[in-house]
């Protein structure tokens, strides 16, 4: 998931424990940066490969997203030598010396390039992930691990309802990209501003609006709420994928609930929260501040 200084994506936060049995660990992604493009003022992407890209098993979702583990906190701040195996390096290592996590949807994926692709949000010198990405350069380390995921739209839904940030772009572009030829929908995409538009694909019967906040932060405003609840919507009942933003995606669970969504035509997820470094918005998911 592409995270404002921070993606995709946050659906793995399951709690362990006695009685809960523990998420078997995903397979370590050893990879380099093979190039990056600037596809907005604020949107980087990251194409990665190399050998260790033969452990990336597709899932078939289209919101699959990896977990990015940056090395700040090992000793030296930098990987050790050779391949990293992610869970065994943390049983080496204390807690506070463990790989710093960010989430990240996986915007494409090409097995005859042997490439994939992270769009990262880009905001100066801010957080972790965006000024690596605007810095990364061609032989660059991209230790990762997954992909998980849980959503590919419905090919036989009466229309699809798409809506999301920065954040979420990835997994509603590859999704838009999924569809149908003859699938009918809307597409609500928030952005800081007109400059932040890219491309994308998406059949004809879908219409994709584009939201600028006019500069105000992201999380910081209700465009998409008001958009999604002011829209002439489509006849039919929407398969809907809705994510971004913890505090917008609350507006949103009670705007679908007051259409009369059914909670299987629904995928709502917050990946990501005003003021959170993802650390603690994963550790806040499993309080009441974090359920949406």
């Amino acid at each position: 998931m592409t995270l404002p200084a921070q993606t995709p994506v946050p659906q793995d936060a399951a709690e362990s424990g006695p009685s809960t049995p523990a998420r078997k660990a995903r397979p370590t992604l050893d990879l380099v940066v093979v190039r990056t493009e600037q596809l907005s003022p604020h949107l980087v992407r990251v194409v990665a490969g190399g050998p260790g890209f033969d452990a990336f098993a597709d899932n078939g979702f289209t919101d699959k997203y990896v977990k990015v583990s940056f090395p700040t906190a090992l000793p030296g701040g930098t990987w050790p030598e050779g391949p990293v195996d992610l869970p065994a390096l943390k049983e080496q290592l204390p807690p506070e010396q463990w790989p710093v996590i960010r989430t990240y949807t996986v915007r494409s994926f090409d097995p005859e390039a042997r490439e994939l692709a992270l769009d990262v949000v880009v905001h100066g010198d801010e957080g972790l992930a965006g000024p690596w990405a605007a810095a990364a350069q061609p032989g660059d380390r991209i230790v990762c691990a997954g992909p998980g995921g849980a959503y590919s739209p419905d090919p036989d839904a009466e229309w699809h309802l798409f809506a999301g940030d920065e954040a979420a772009l990835p997994a509603i572009a590859a999704a838009l990209e999924a569809l149908p030829e003859d699938a009918k929908g809307l597409a609500f995409l928030e952005i800081g501003s007109a400059d932040d538009v890219v491309e994308i694909s998406a059949p004809a019967g879908v219409e994709v609006r584009w939201l600028s906040r006019e500069g105000f932060p992201a999380g910081e405003t209700l465009v998409l709420a008001e958009a999604v609840a002011e829209a002439t919507w489509l006849p039919g009942t929407p398969n809907v994928f809705a994510h971004g933003e913890r505090g917008a995606m609350k507006e949103l669970r009670a705007i679908f609930k007051e259409r009369g969504i059914p909670r299987e035509k629904l995928s709502l997820s917050g990946y990501w929260a005003l003021g959170r470094a993802e650390d603690q918005f994963q550790a806040e998911k499993k309080l009441p501040i974090g359920q949406i």
